[in-house]
């Protein structure tokens, strides 16, 4: 297994800096907003070759969600997911992490009635998805399906609840993406859960228990590191949380070496 990053405020702009930064921090890898994929794609391009760090995935950079309630918006995302697809397939990226909404509505908040049924839910997700599963097979890249927790989305919460869809569905471009930090509030046992799905799990985001750096909250990596070891997963480990602390840089070199730790 390899350690990846998303961006953080801290790194550099510049593409090619950021890239090296990445590279003398000890991460192997690189998830990428979408569209900064997109609008930048030569020069990133560029850097991969200079530094041999990978752009892994794509993760953001579309507007409209594959379950949003405004069918527009829906319709949008899909033809921009496909746009960041083509690009990931240039650069040699594995795939796109997609859920099926953030932040568009919850059962656990006001106003706690939801304005379609699940099974307008499911229709449209289902639809969402069969149509990406196509693009992604044109395009030789992966739809990493993202299940989020009860606050952030109500469709797709748990590692069943994607693997439903897949299996329903019959897609063979769709695999699930596991987020410890939303699996830590709707998993009965992260490590469980992740045996238990292992012949669909593509991709790993990683936060602590409170959604800051690895290492500084209660979550057992080397627990779920050795269940993907022993399942035999070899993707990516990504960070995908914020960091806090006085110096930034070193807190996220200090969870990078906590990672690191875990894995032996």
């Amino acid at each position: 297994m390899k350690i990846g990053t998303q961006n953080q405020d801290f790194f550099p702009n510049a593409i090619k800096e950021k890239f090296q930064y990445l590279k003398e921090l000890g991460f192997e890898g690189f998830e990428i907003d979408g569209k900064y994929l997109i609008d930048n794609i030569n020069e990133i391009k560029e850097a991969i070759i200079e530094t041999g760090i990978p752009v892994t995935t794509a993760c953001g950079g579309y507007s409209g969600w594959i379950g949003d309630f405004i069918e527009e918006r829906r319709l949008n995302g899909l033809a921009e997911i496909k746009q960041i697809l083509r690009a990931l397939n240039e650069v040699g990226g594995k795939g796109i992490v997609v859920p099926a909404a953030w932040g568009m509505f919850s059962y656990r908040l006001p106003p706690m009635v939801p304005p379609r049924s699940q099974g307008e839910d499911k229709k449209v997700v289902s639809e969402s998805l069969i149509y990406l599963n196509q693009v992604a097979e044109e395009t030789n890249t992966m739809i990493f399906l993202e299940p989020l927790n009860r606050y952030q989305d109500h469709m797709i919460n748990n590692l069943e609840d994607a693997r439903r869809y897949i299996e329903d569905n019959g897609l063979n471009h769709v695999k699930i993406i596991a987020d410890f930090y939303h699996m830590n509030i709707e998993e009965d046992e992260i490590a469980e859960a992740l045996h238990k799905n292992k012949d669909l799990i593509g991709h790993i985001h990683i936060a602590d228990n409170h959604r800051y750096q690895p290492g500084s909250g209660s979550l057992n990596f080397k627990k779920y590191f050795d269940q993907l070891k022993e399942d035999g997963y070899e993707g990516f480990l990504t960070l995908e949380c914020r960091v806090r602390g006085d110096d930034l840089e070193a807190e996220y070199r200090k969870s990078l070496f906590h990672l690191r730790e875990s894995l032996v």
